[in-house]
């Protein structure tokens, strides 16, 4: 990892148009605030479960792998007490109107769940006085399917255009900003036609913090990119917590602008969650410990899921393998203006086949069908 030594702004502390054209939909707070979590026990057996579970999941991010490893860590207080709860998230629901939950076929465990992820880039400067990232929504859904063997995360890009229930055509970032989660939750269901069983904010500038717990997290760059005060040469970069601000902030200077930031996101939250239960991390007791303080402070969960069915479903996902997980971007048609601002165009015919695979627990099998929305092995 190289500096250039300069105290310049970097190149994505430049507001997007549609900050410049003052519309709301730059600017929805997609965070609430963190969530709970904790298993302190040191017999044997007992701490072989709870590892063989957390490394299972290590793969999906952030959020992910505190919402499934999350119900073990509820075991104890101090790692709980950091996650904080999201009241209110379906309220105002016309349950007529949602999808239909899928019918398990046995029990409630027999059925597909599915979490909205919404990230937030918290615009702050550095010590310095640089501004790294100019605002950014993250939106993702989370889906892991019936029988707990598959996984998926997809990004849906922040300036989509997209029918705002009560609202009409707009960015879908601008959902949270005409009524917040709940709204949110509505537009992504009108979309995808896909029922949203819970809800996790995330704070990337919080999750930032876990990488200097960490010492470090490497990711392979595809091409060398300059934001600010700090070059990515191509290849493998080990980044700090401040390095990885502006790898996650730069969006000018990438050939896909935010659809590159989008794919970076996704890598660092894979690369991240390897390091946070590789076994050197977690046969560290105080490594492990500070690293998971820092992400129970940096995700918010909706009240609707209880400590008892965080554990169940941590439990229920035990055999879920870093293979088993699937990393996609919404298929787009590219991007336009609408007035000032600047959007992208979903692909309505590709995304709907992403969708119905999606709602059939069938996107793994046919992830071939979308090697283009795919997360490469070396975004740019």
């Amino acid at each position: 990892m190289s500096t250039d030594g300069t105290d310049a702004h970097g190149d994505d502390a430049a507001p997007s148009d549609a900050e410049r054209a003052g519309s709301p939909a730059s600017e929805p707070d997609a965070t609430d605030t963190p969530p709970p979590l904790l298993d302190t026990s040191s017999r044997p057996r007992r701490s072989r479960v709870l590892r063989r579970v957390l490394l299972s999941v290590g793969i999906l991010g952030l959020v992910l792998a505190v919402v499934l490893g999350g119900g073990l860590w509820f075991l104890s207080d101090r790692w709980g007490g950091n996650i904080d709860r999201i009241n209110n998230v379906f309220i105002g629901l016309d349950e007529d109107s949602r999808p239909t939950p899928p019918t398990p076929a046995i029990s409630a465990s027999d059925q597909p769940v599915t979490f909205l992820l919404v990230g937030s880039d918290t615009r702050g400067h550095t010590a310095d006085g640089e501004d790294p990232d100019g605002r950014s929504d993250a939106i993702m859904i989370a889906r892991f399917s019936a029988d707990r063997t598959h996984a998926q995360l997809i990004s849906i890009p922040r300036d989509s255009w997209v029918e705002i229930p009560g609202h009409g055509m707009n960015k879908i970032n601008a959902s949270y900003a005409f009524g917040g989660p709940p709204l949110l939750i509505q537009t992504v269901e009108q979309l995808t036609q896909i029922r949203i069983d819970h809800y996790v904010a995330i704070d990337f500038d919080g999750i930032i913090q876990v990488t200097d717990d960490l010492g470090g997290v490497d990711v392979v760059v595809a091409e060398t990119t300059t934001n600010g005060r700090f070059t990515f040469p191509a290849g493998v970069n080990h980044l700090s917590g401040e390095e990885v601000r502006y790898y996650l902030g730069q969006r000018y200077g990438l050939p896909g602008g935010d659809f590159d930031r989008v794919r970076r996101q996704q890598q660092y939250l894979k690369a991240m969650f390897r390091k946070l239960f590789s076994a050197d991390t977690f046969t560290d007791p105080g490594r492990l410990d500070s690293a998971m303080l820092a992400v129970t402070r940096s995700v918010s969960i909706d009240d609707t899921l209880s400590n008892a069915s965080l554990v169940a479903l941590a439990y229920s996902m035990r055999n879920v393998s870093p293979g088993d997980v699937d990393f996609f971007t919404a298929p787009v048609l590219g991007t336009g203006r609408e007035g000032a601002a600047s959007v992208v165009y979903l692909d309505q015919v590709t995304a709907e086949r992403m969708w119905s695979y999606l709602r059939t627990d069938s996107l793994s099998q046919n992830a071939g069908e979308f090697a283009n929305q795919a997360l490469p092995e070396t975004p740019r």
